[in-house]
This record gives C-alpha cells, sequence and structure tokens, in this order.
C-alpha cells in the first residue's frame, strides 16, 4: 500500500489537497493520505495527524509572534515523519513551510512533491535554488510554470488548476449583463 504523507496549510490548500486526494483515490483507491489536514481533506479520505489550521497563518507579525510554536510544530512533524518514512510527502502551497520540511525530508531519502509551484518566475527567482534542493517533483497549475522550472533543473508536471473544472468556460452576455445589472448598450468604465 501506498503511503503518502501531505501537508495543507490553509483553506485554498485544504480545498487544493482534497481535490489531489480524490483524484489519487480514483486511480489508486488503497493509497493511505495522512498529515496535516483540514476538513476538506478529512472528508477526502485523509487521516488527520493535527489540524490545518495550526499552520494557517498571515501576515508578518503574526508569523513572528508565532514562530517559535511554528518551529515546534515543524520539529514534531518532521520527528513524525522520519520515524514512521511514507512513501511520499507533499506539501500543497504554503512555501515558507513546506519547502523548509521538503528540504529536510529529501535529505533523509523521502520522495518530496510540491504541490502549487511557488511563483519564482514573477518574484524572489533566487528562490529556484531553494526549490531545487527541497523537491523530486513541483506539481504546477499554470502550463508556463512546468517549462519554467524544467528550464531551471526542476523536474515539474502541470497539473491544470482545478478552478478550471469549475468555472464555465463560456460566457452568456445576455446573462452577464443582467447579473450586473447592465443595459443592452455600451459600457464605459471610468
Amino acid at each position: 500500500v501506498l503511503r503518502i504523507f501531505i501537508i495543507a496549510g490553509e483553506t485554498s490548500g485544504d480545498r487544493l489537497a482534497a481535490g489531489l486526494i480524490k483524484a489519487v483515490h480514483a486511480i489508486q483507491p488503497d493509497v493511505e493520505f495522512q498529515g496535516v489536514a483540514g476538513p476538506e481533506m478529512i472528508s477526502a479520505g485523509c487521516k488527520p495527524c493535527c489540524d490545518s489550521s495550526e499552520l494557517a497563518v498571515m501576515g508578518i507579525f503574526e508569523v513572528l509572534r508565532d514562530l517559535p510554536r511554528l518551529r515546534r510544530l515543524m520539529a514534531d512533524l518532521e520527528e513524525q515523519i522520519l520515524r514512521n518514512p511514507p512513501d511520499v510527502f507533499v506539501g500543497v502551497d504554503a512555501p515558507e513551510f513546506n519547502l523548509r520540511l521538503e528540504r529536510r525530508l529529501r535529505a533523509a531519502g523521502i520522495l518530496t512533491v510540491h504541490y502549487v509551484s511557488p511563483q519564482v518566475w514573477a518574484w524572489r527567482s533566487r528562490r529556484v535554488k531553494g526549490l531545487r534542493a527541497a523537491c523530486d517533483l513541483v506539481l504546477c497549475l499554470l502550463p508556463f510554470e512546468a517549462a519554467y522550472l524544467e528550464r531551471h533543473g526542476i523536474a515539474a508536471q502541470f497539473i491544470g488548476h482545478p478552478l478550471a473544472d469549475e468555472i464555465p468556460n463560456q460566457v452568456n452576455p445576455t446573462a452577464a449583463r443582467e447579473e450586473l445589472g447592465l443595459g443592452p448598450g455600451p459600457v464605459v468604465g471610468l
């Protein structure tokens, strides 16, 4: 049985991870998922070791305030994972937390996957070195991300954005105008 330890640190990560869990289970139902999970991940079949809300810290002051607790949590998770190594570790987004942990786990011989490429192509491009050191594979939401990462020596796979399946790609102009309260004539935005 393939065992995957997965960490999502906020609501959007919980949703993305739940989709990944469901997709993997559709292909191979006996895969076991365990990790830092939110309600959607748990509903999808992930056994939680702690709640993802423990990682949901936004803002510089909040992070600084919670830094000792977050470091303890990372050390505890690392110890737990190394004590009973999974076949694969998946860090979902939350790069400031997950990439640090991924680097340590990869150094210990655990296959690491990062789901949601950090936007190294847009800002702080020097982070590409850290990403290369931390991950065996990066799962990308946008098509150009995989090509960019591969040019920098990082194995990457474009898997698409889950919202693409949820948002209709055909727009009915009449319905859109009604919903927005617009008449049939031209619209000028200021």
